[in-house]
């Protein structure tokens, strides 16, 4: 990794003179600064309308879009006209309060989605390039259950090709940009969420997460994303997909929220009724939960020690919760298991596998040839699946029986370990935003989260302070499986004492940093 970033460094800096020193338009409605829990309730008892805070996302979404490059389709006129029905069903009090908080909580809320997801009539290709628009004939049915709580969907966001990387750019809609910094990246896979979301243009947002997808860009735009415990939110209407057995043991549909207050909310409205069932209506205080920590991956000596100020932080949210140091050992393990299991995946969609009708399928090696020749419509990772794959098949099957032993191993240890009552602080990443394409020298770090994927835990990213740049620092929560309102329980607790989502920096806000949040 530090030979390639001799290569990705200076990459990453040329290209990033071509990126313009701006910051966003500053938020002017007070309707984008309300939790989505408080604001549908202000729309339920009339306090004020659906269309307008429809309008007021719309406009924003319009103001910081051109910078940040996030919205892939959207679908606006429709989500006002729906506002407009929601509002005049309100007004004719056929339903009472109670009736509407109980059956749609989020009634009259805008919503925005991931495009790798499902909704109908909007553009569903993961930001594959085809030559004929892909669009969604059906809503995937955590979109379903969005609709059926009340929710408008507003747009659909960016995304790597394929989900495949932790920084958001295709050959479709280009780059998206951390509202922070427009120099870097807000991570991926779900980074146009989280670049909305950061930015006041989105409330609530549906991402996905089997590495991290939603976890990375969360603590890079500063803001909240849960890695639900596996199957409690079903993964169908997703691209891409799978249909090998276990995929839903790494892969879920995954909620992304401004407030951490708002998660409780978001993730109950998406819960599938045949999955687990989680106890996200259980009062917990903090007070009551076990906390143990580690600030490194064993530490194996494969990826990178943390940042100075994410190290200082994370260290100080331990003694802030009274967290006991423990030493996992078999985190060290971290890389190799969680790469084992995942490209040991069958039938994993790629760009070799689901072409566009009357296309001959794509080989791994005239791919590649392309790639380098510039003649490829797909992006690196992609091209590069197809390798890792191949290269998985040629390690013995004992090795791969042996990892398995480990993961089982670890299982049973966080089992032991955190019971019904305890969660364990981990890093999300080393480092807070870096700089559009740095990703490439730093491919062994995602495993600091790809590793809740492995084991099946329910894990958040929670955001505790800015760091010396004014970037947004995270800390992951993580629980047993089914103890999700674990995580969310202590997501609210560190908003509280930390302050939580930070206003980015914006054309007349020079002194943001001083008079939002708190630092670490």
């Amino acid at each position: 990794m530090i030979v390639f970033s001799w290569f990705v460094v200076p990459y990453s800096r040329y290209t990033n003179i071509k990126v313009m020193r701006r910051k966003l338009p500053p938020i002017r409605s007070h309707l984008l600064e309300i939790p989505a829990v408080d604001l549908a309730k202000l729309i339920r008892t009339r306090k004020i309308k659906s269309e307008e805070v429809v309008e007021a996302y719309i406009e924003r979404c319009r103001q910081v879009n051109p910078l940040i490059n996030a919205i892939v389709q959207d679908r606006f006129e429709e989500a006002l006209e729906e506002a407009r029905e929601i509002d005049n069903v309100i007004a004719m009090g056929i339903n009472s309060v109670e009736s509407m908080e109980e059956l749609t909580p989020l009634l009259g809320i805008p919503v925005t989605v991931k495009e790798s997801i499902a909704v109908k009539g909007l553009t569903n290709q993961a930001g594959r390039v085809f030559k004929t628009p892909q669009i969604a004939k059906s809503d995937a049915p955590v979109v379903e259950q969005i609709k059926r709580c009340g929710g408008i969907i507003l747009l659909v966001s960016n995304t790597p090709e394929l989900c495949l990387l932790w920084e958001t750019y295709n050959n479709v809609t280009g780059q998206t940009k951390n509202p922070y910094d427009l120099k870097r990246t807000p991570g991926g896979s779900s980074g146009g969420e989280a670049a909305l979301l950061a930015s006041g243009a989105s409330l609530l947002g549906l991402t996905s997460d089997i590495g991290g997808s939603s976890r990375l860009p969360a603590m890079f735009s500063g803001i909240w994303g849960h890695k639900p415990t596996p199957y409690a939110v079903s993964f169908r209407g997703h691209h891409p997909t799978s249909d090998f057995p276990k995929w839903g043991d790494f892969f879920t549909i995954a909620p992304m929220t401004r407030y951490a207050k708002d998660l409780p909310l978001l993730l109950k409205c998406m819960s599938d009724p045949t999955g687990p069932k989680l106890t996200l209506d259980k009062e917990i205080s903090a007070h009551g939960i076990r906390f143990f920590f580690m600030d490194n991956d064993g530490p194996s000596g494969m990826m990178r020690p943390l940042s100075r100020d994410l190290h200082a932080a994370i260290n100080r949210v331990a003694s802030d919760f009274n967290a006991k140091r423990v030493n996992i050992r078999k985190m060290k393990w971290s890389l190799d298991i969680s790469l084992s299991a995942m490209l040991t995946m069958k039938n994993i969609e790629t760009i070799y596998h689901k072409t566009e009708e009357g296309e001959q399928p794509k080989t791994v090696c005239k791919e590649t040839v392309k790639y380098f020749f510039g003649c490829s419509d797909s992006i690196l990772p992609s091209v590069i699946f197809g390798h890792l794959q191949n290269f998985m098949k040629i390690i013995p099957n004992s090795r791969h029986k042996h990892l398995a032993s480990i993961i089982e191993a670890l299982k049973t240890e966080f089992k032991e370990l955190l019971g019904t009552d305890g969660v364990f602080l981990y890093p999300t990443f080393p480092n807070t935003a870096h700089q559009h394409y740095q990703i490439y020298h730093k491919l062994l770090e995602p495993m600091y989260m790809a590793i809740f994927n492995t084991l099946g835990l329910p894990v958040t990213n929670c955001m505790i302070g800015l760091d010396r740049r004014n970037l947004p620092m995270g800390i992951q929560v993580v629980a047993n499986p089914g103890q999700d309102h674990l995580c969310l329980a202590v997501a609210r607790e560190m908003e509280r004492r930390y302050g939580g989502w930070v206003r980015p920096p914006s054309e007349d806000s020079h002194t943001y940093a001083q008079s939002s949040g708190k630092r670490g």
